[in-house]
């Protein structure tokens, strides 16, 4: 099922042993369109920190929108690697964000993250390395760029077909197995009265960010009714 990324901001984050704060922003692969972490906001808890949570801790997203289920304890995320977050993610700090908790890295394989399309629960009996090449050859991604995007930060870009801009993105549309985005929800036309429109990813030829602005593979037609 697909869900609203919109409508998961500000649910609460459940840890194991106790609330660790609430779903400030996701980042997303802009080459896979998936979901590699989720920004948590734990106010008092972890001041000046930003904490990522990465979905191999949630599995599945059939959980209610306003709790969502960590499977970690508070220490775990304490003790994780901290990133700036002023600073982009790097893939040194995923290197070791991944071999603290001991999951499979989603740079490493041919599925959607790594060894299997779907993140999972429970880390491997024999956790990847961070070498490049664990994985053995073929699916390895582009180690220089990370490639991951704010979902925020996107929020609002342009959208532009070959004919010119059609509206701008108001949402993204998650499969809640895979947390692959699927969709995105463009707004067209008045930003108070237009309609909007569902364009698939698949269709999303690049993300300028010089010009905030996401290329389509698509005519005005096709997404205006």
């Amino acid at each position: 099922m697909l869900r609203s990324i919109k409508q998961l901001y500000g649910s609460r984050l459940q840890a194991s042993d106790g609330e660790i704060g609430a779903v400030k922003d996701f980042y997303f692969e802009d080459q896979t369109w998936t979901i590699r972490y989720l920004v948590a906001d734990t106010g008092a808890w972890l001041p000046k920190r930003q904490v990522l949570i990465s979905p191999h801790s949630l599995g599945s997203l059939d959980q209610t929108e306003a709790v969502l289920q960590v499977n970690l304890t508070r220490k775990q995320i304490e003790d994780s690697p901290s990133t700036e977050s002023h600073k982009p993610v790097s893939r040194q700090y995923e290197e070791a964000y991944y071999r603290h908790y001991g999951w499979p890295a989603y740079w490493q394989g041919d599925g959607l993250w790594g060894m299997s399309n779907f993140p999972t629960l429970e880390p491997p009996a024999r956790a990847l390395t961070a070498n490049p090449d664990a994985a053995g050859g073929g699916g390895q991604r582009d180690k220089a760029d990370v490639h991951l995007r704010s979902t925020r930060a996107v929020n609002g870009y342009h959208v532009r077909t070959a004919e010119g801009i059609i509206g701008y993105v108001c949402d993204f549309m998650m499969d809640d197995q895979n947390w692959a985005i699927g969709q995105l929800v463009v707004k067209t036309g008045h930003r108070f009265s237009g309609k909007e429109e569902l364009i698939p990813t698949t269709k999303a030829e690049r993300i300028s960010y010089d010009e905030s602005t996401v290329f389509v593979d698509l005519t005005r037609e096709r997404v205006v009714r």
